[in-house]
């Protein structure tokens, strides 16, 4: 039996269907889905969707933001926020992409502040997160708040077809033993305004947006912290890592 569980979700982004599901290693042993039933941290693999929101209010690829030391007030009783990067250096002037490609969370954090909490929430809100995973506080930045890699990987198929939010589903037709169909799937594609008849996906980011973060995932594989996604010799990967405090999870979306 392994010692670490784990969970894989893989879905079509131009529709949401889900291709692949995995919620643990046997079902006989655990009947606890992890892909749709477990809420944790994302960590930083939450990054791209601050970034995002960041591009909408003016930043690009090439702004710099300075990574250095921030402390901030606690509340009544609580220590000050003393947050790190993960190796606890810092870089001084460092460009937005920069930031992303070596996941530093003092640049997400400073982005964050820069681009308005308020701003920034209602951009991320439109990528399909519910209210657990959008705390109204500067530690949204570093993915503190729980998800389900269900719901990552739906944020995530926004960046990878264009802009629009997709609806997750399993069940794409059902058919008598006749082959009469009794159900045919209607989930909402994106498609933009060439919809051939079915039903259009609601933009939730605009496709210049997509195709920025796109284009600045792809180098956090080809030379970040992803580089290890590199072994499958592909060139059109794009996506982001994320851990958590103490190592507790670990994750990959793209």
């Amino acid at each position: 039996l392994p010692v670490v569980a784990g969970a894989l979700v893989a879905i079509a982004p131009r529709d949401g269907a889900i291709i692949a599901l995995s919620g643990g290693f046997d079902f006989r042993a655990s009947k606890y889905n992890r892909a749709v039933q477990a809420r944790r941290q994302p960590g930083s693999a939450f990054k791209p969707f601050v970034y995002s929101a960041a591009l909408e209010r003016g930043f690009t690829p090439a702004s710099l933001i300075n990574d250095a030391p921030i402390v901030l007030p606690g509340g009544a009783g609580v220590e000050e926020w003393r947050p790190q990067n993960i190796n606890k250096r810092f870089y001084g002037p460092t460009t937005v992409r920069e930031g992303l490609v070596r996941s530093q969370n003092l640049v997400s954090i400073r982005l964050l502040r820069a681009s308005g909490l308020g701003p920034a929430l209602r951009h991320i809100g439109a990528f399909g997160f519910g209210r657990e995973a959008l705390p109204p506080n500067l530690t949204l930045a570093l993915g503190t708040g729980q998800v389900t890699p269900l719901e990552m990987a739906r944020g995530f198929a926004v960046f990878a077809n264009g802009g629009f939010l997709v609806t997750p589903h399993v069940i794409q037709r059902v058919a008598d033993v006749d082959g009469k169909e009794l159900f045919v799937s209607d989930a909402p594609v994106a498609c933009g305004d060439d919809c051939a008849g079915a039903a259009a996906a609601p933009q939730a980011i605009s496709p210049a947006n997509a195709f920025v973060m796109t284009e600045m995932m792809s180098d956090v594989v080809q030379r970040g912290t992803a580089q290890g996604a590199k072994v499958l010799g592909r060139r059109d990967l794009a996506g982001k890592t994320g851990t958590t405090s103490d190592r507790r999870d670990a994750w990959f979306v793209g």
